[in-house]
């Protein structure tokens, strides 16, 4: 077995052992199913850390970057499980696999006053009634009805966004509804062209415009592109591991692209692009209060924070933004990719020529790209993670 396939083999043991537990799995999707053979269960964390850390070893050792930064993501997380806890900005970077400093303030001001713009120009006013006014304004659905009407919006958009991304690979859909109590109100994973959406009944709620949001982020941004992966990996042998995990460095990539993805295939769709906008100053609100809860500023001044940044945040929202972002070592590493990538990839939208844009993504559906890899592709980009100063 190659280097790779063996630190595959081990993912996918420990892979097993987490789920055998009852613990969130390590894989998300499989982008080769068919190497995984009979795939027996890790004997224990420790054990599973010993492995990854012998293959990182050499993986160093033989200048196999890519693997090597795939297990040394691995480990920070499994560490985190074991009780480690690194500094925010040294676990972000080696998992994420960019910075977490923060955006500055006058550039939040700026990303926040184009925001309310859009709203404004729908007629929704900026106080704690937004979200409701916003809602009202795109027509909710009946919860019933949402898997049907996103999947048709996938159907009405799935050209387009093949045509941006340069890409024929096949995909089926299953869609699972739950009742969880857990933070996210929707999910997708799965392996090679079989992609698996569950929606969590008890956060989920759609609009019209929420549901073409969400065709384009989860079916048509992570199905899609994931699948793409997987007919990468049955045309021909490829360098990276063939997997993706919500605690490794294509997250990044996978959560930025899927979020802004409404700016390349629907950009004069106007309620469609106000929700970007709102997304992408939302998110950079809560990269401020997750940097301030995990820098040592006291509960009570990140509650005010978050308010005085986003007047329509409940405090169960602010509440579970403080938990989730600072106790659970999963989610102390992938929230980050929310607004690391949404930045940047919303910044390409707007600032980058139009053949660079459409490399990036065509590149996007090939490979499970790094943050540092991606700026490959646009000399001079913006800094992921924060200002560069």
């Amino acid at each position: 077995m190659t280097l790779r396939d063996r630190a595959e083999a081990a993912l996918r043991a420990w892979n097993r052992y987490e789920i055998g537990r009852g613990a969130p799995p390590v894989v998300d999707f499989d982008c080769y199913p068919e190497g995984a053979g009979d795939v027996q269960a890790a004997s224990s964390r420790v054990a599973v850390r010993t492995e990854l850390a012998a293959l990182q070893s050499e993986a160093r050792g033989s200048g196999a970057v890519e693997i090597d930064e795939r297990l040394g993501a691995s480990i920070a997380y499994l560490d985190a499980l074991l009780g480690a806890r690194l500094p925010l900005d040294e676990y972000v970077r080696v998992t994420q696999g960019c910075d977490a400093r923060g955006w500055s303030d006058e550039y939040l001001e700026s990303v926040r006053s184009v925001a309310v713009g859009e709203l404004e120009r729908l007629g929704v006013p900026w106080n704690a009634e937004t979200g409701n006014a916003l809602k009202a304004v795109e027509g909710p659905i009946a919860d019933a009805d949402a898997a049907a009407v996103i999947q048709k919006y996938a159907r009405d958009m799935e050209d387009d966004v093949r045509r941006l991304a340069d890409t024929d690979a096949p995909f089926t859909v299953t869609v699972e509804h739950v009742d969880l109590d857990v933070y996210w109100a929707y999910w997708l994973d799965g392996a090679g062209s079989e992609v698996r959406l569950r929606i969590n009944s008890r956060n989920a709620s759609f609009t019209e415009v929420q549901a073409r949001q969400f065709a384009l982020h989860e079916l048509l941004g992570h199905g899609l592109q994931c699948a793409s992966y997987a007919q990468q990996c049955r045309q021909g042998d490829v360098p990276w591991v063939r997997m993706t995990s919500v605690h490794a460095q294509q997250q990044v990539l996978l959560e930025g692209l899927a979020q802004a993805l409404p700016l390349f295939v629907r950009p004069t769709d106007q309620l469609l692009v106000a929700r970007v906008r709102l997304a992408h100053y939302t998110e950079l609100a809560k990269a401020k209060v997750y940097l301030a809860i995990n820098n040592g500023t006291g509960v009570p001044e990140c509650v005010d924070l978050a308010r005085s940044l986003v007047p329509f945040w409940s405090e169960a929202a602010i509440g579970d933004m403080l938990t989730d972002r600072s106790v659970d070592p999963l989610l102390r590493s992938y929230l980050w990719a929310y607004p690391a990538g949404i930045d940047w990839f919303v910044r390409l939208a707007d600032t980058a020529p139009l053949e660079t844009s459409a490399r990036v993504i065509r590149e996007s559906y090939r490979a499970p790209l790094t943050p540092s890899a991606l700026t490959q592709f646009w000399p001079g980009s913006p800094s992921f993670g924060g200002d560069r100063n």
